[in-house]
């Protein structure tokens, strides 16, 4: 009877599976390979090498974001897990606060703040200074993939900091160590599950993103999420949109696998993909 609830309970996640993760990706396999008509075509496949450049200056992207988000995030990570239980719970609460807010409304926000004529160059403008150019470039970009994913980055370093046993960090102060020698033979080796796990949450986001790029960028940067959204809503072209979104799961799947062969150990523990 056990093992027959146990099959039974199997049951919806299977289902849940092949609706929601098996099915998608066979349709943007099957658009991705046929023509409008539903023939099969590498038309769509053959026009992928014309977006490299859109490719790189997105993962070029993704890295500039990721690497600041763990910059930021490691530290502070590491800092409030050795603040007390009930200070590590208000930390984390702190930290997963905007994430309550639509993600269309946190990035709104930025926009408001770094318009040109919005709140910090009416600061500057007050006190004399002439007013900048901060919405529509580069930066803003960067700087709301970093605002909106950063928590993604800094939680998983954080689950792992809060459990390192301190019996390994007291022992190597008795033999000697400093807090930097600690910190650079002790805690970043035992760390690294969390933040290969915080790398790649926050790089596949930033890789296939398109609203923070038309808000932040004004439509001057075009990312391969900008490409593949516009094939979809504007261009009616389904299956170039397919083929682009076929490229970028390959991507995204070959950046889990290295995470995964980095962040396994000699027991296949640890990694990103289990």
């Amino acid at each position: 009877m056990n093992k027959h609830r146990t099959k039974f309970l199997d049951k919806p996640y299977l289902l849940w599976s092949i609706l929601f993760i098996i099915a998608p990706l066979v349709m943007v396999a099957y658009y991705a390979f046929t023509d409008r008509t539903g023939a099969f075509s590498l038309e769509s496949v053959s026009q992928i090498p014309s977006y490299i450049p859109t490719i790189l200056l997105s993962v070029l992207y993704g890295l500039a974001a990721t690497a600041i988000c763990l910059l930021i995030g490691y530290p502070f990570a590491y800092i409030f897990s050795k603040l007390s239980v009930r200070r590590q719970q208000m930390m984390v609460l702190l930290v997963m606060l905007p994430m309550w807010m639509n993600f269309l409304i946190r990035t709104y926000s930025w926009m408001t703040i770094l318009g040109d004529s919005g709140v910090i160059n009416n600061i500057l403008s007050s006190i004399g200074f002439q007013p900048l150019k901060l919405i529509n470039t580069s930066g803003a970009v960067i700087l709301g993939m970093v605002y909106n994913f950063l928590p993604y980055m800094i939680l998983p370093i954080y689950s792992v900091l809060s459990k390192l046993d301190n019996s390994l960090i007291e022992a190597a102060e008795d033999l000697g160590s400093n807090r930097l020698q600690v910190m650079q033979k002790v805690v970043l080796p035992l760390s690294i599950p969390g933040v290969l796990s915080g790398v790649t949450m926050v790089f596949v986001p930033c890789v296939s993103t398109f609203y923070i790029t038309q808000k932040l960028g004004g439509g001057q940067i075009v990312l391969i999420g900008d490409v593949i959204e516009t094939q979809f809503q504007s261009a009616n072209n389904y299956n170039l949109g397919a083929a682009l979104s076929f490229v970028l799961m390959l991507l995204i799947l070959v950046c889990l696998g290295v995470m995964n062969y980095f962040g396994a150990d000699d027991k296949n523990d640890g990694g990103v993909i289990i």
